[in-house]
């Protein structure tokens, strides 16, 4: 059976996606020099739902890991969240009550290159001890050579024990630095601040515009590919 030829090359959709999460517009308002709006969502949305994005970030990153030197599996990571607002969209949101935002929070652990290891984008009302488990967990069965994951205070309580005893890892709490000391990077823990530095350069990441949070997880998947394609010599 002969397959129709396809008019318009996955470089061209990759590259119209690209241009939606890096200019944060709407899909129908993405350039006449790229493919129709309609398509580029339906790739989207397949690739999606289908775990490509999720399987091209954890190839690029092995690759990312292997041109620096490291193995696949790293020895060491960051966990940490950050909250953000949502558009009038709708769908799953919360009240962040230490940050006063209304919205969602998106869960990421990171290696020691600042790399994303999982994402989880849950209500903004769910406190990182409670929400920290679920996101580590993502990393079960996964990362043999993890021993360590650092942490902000706000993981601290049961958590490290439930991660200890159900994970085999340990979570160690970075304190903060002393106010008489000044600003200084947190130690082991600057990484993964490092990495929501870089969601900034994302115009569609400036607030949750996603109605399900699984998408709002596979555009952060999305921009970590695209600052992969630029680092792989």
């Amino acid at each position: 059976m002969l397959q129709r030829k396809r008019k318009y090359s996955l470089l061209l959709i990759f590259n119209g996606i690209f241009y939606q999460l890096k200019a944060g517009c709407q899909w129908r308002m993405l350039p006449k020099d790229l493919p129709p709006w309609n398509l580029v969502y339906y790739y989207f949305r397949k690739w999606s739902q289908e775990g490509l994005i999720e399987y091209l970030h954890e190839a690029l990153r092995d690759q990312i890991r292997d041109q620096s030197g490291k193995s696949p599996s790293p020895s060491a990571a960051c966990i940490d969240s950050q909250s953000v607002k949502t558009s009038r969209k709708g769908g799953i949101r919360g009240i962040d009550g230490g940050k006063r935002i209304k919205g969602r929070k998106r869960h990421i652990v990171v290696d020691t290159l600042g790399m994303l290891l999982a994402v989880v984008v849950h209500s903004a009302h769910i406190h990182d001890s409670r929400a920290g488990f679920e996101v580590l967990n993502k990393l079960r069965g996964r990362f043999p050579r993890l021993q360590i994951i650092w942490a902000d205070k706000g993981y601290r309580g049961s958590l490290i024990e439930t991660v200890q005893q159900k994970l085999g890892w340990i979570l160690e709490v970075v304190q903060r630095n002393r106010p008489w000391e000044g600003f200084k990077p947190l130690a082991k823990r600057w990484v993964v601040e490092r990495t929501f530095a870089w969601f900034e350069s994302y115009r569609r990441l400036a607030k949750d515009y996603e109605f399900l949070p699984k998408t709002s997880e596979s555009m952060i998947q999305l921009a970590m590919i695209r600052l992969m394609l630029k680092r792989i010599n």
